[in-house]
């Protein structure tokens, strides 16, 4: 629960840190499309770090080698989709070309993160009704 919390804690963190900064700082960086695809990440950073914070209240519920499980599931596609966003962004807005590979990792962290709600889904079917 508490690795659940603080997972949580630091995501959603970060994500205002750099909503703020795309909003203010990176204007100057960014074009319009580049700025729209990073707050993307940024939202979707956000939403699974909420998540998270939800699973670790959910404990009772759901058990603590689930809530271990989602939290990695959940961590692991975030870094993995709005990281590589943010690094598409930052390279796209110094010109850099050529970034064979690295345009997979966000289709593969959006892919971890619908595996983590459907294992959560699954979890849920098993939740007794008291």
């Amino acid at each position: 629960m508490k690795r659940a919390i603080i997972i949580g804690a630091i995501l959603a963190g970060t994500a205002v840190v750099l909503g703020a900064l795309n909003a203010h700082a990176l204007k100057e960086y960014f074009d319009a499309d580049t700025s729209q695809s990073f707050d993307t990440g940024v939202r979707y950073q956000m939403y699974h770090a909420l998540a998270i914070l939800i699973l670790a209240a959910m404990s009772t519920s759901l058990g603590k080698l689930m809530i271990k499980r989602l939290t990695l599931l959940f961590t692991l596609g975030t870094v993995l989709f709005s990281g590589s966003i943010y690094l598409l962004c930052a390279f796209k807005s110094n010109g850099i070309i050529g970034l064979t590979g690295l345009g997979i990792l966000t289709p593969i962290g959006g892919l971890v993160l619908l595996i983590a709600w459907c294992y959560l889904l699954l979890a849920a079917f098993k939740i007794k009704s008291k």
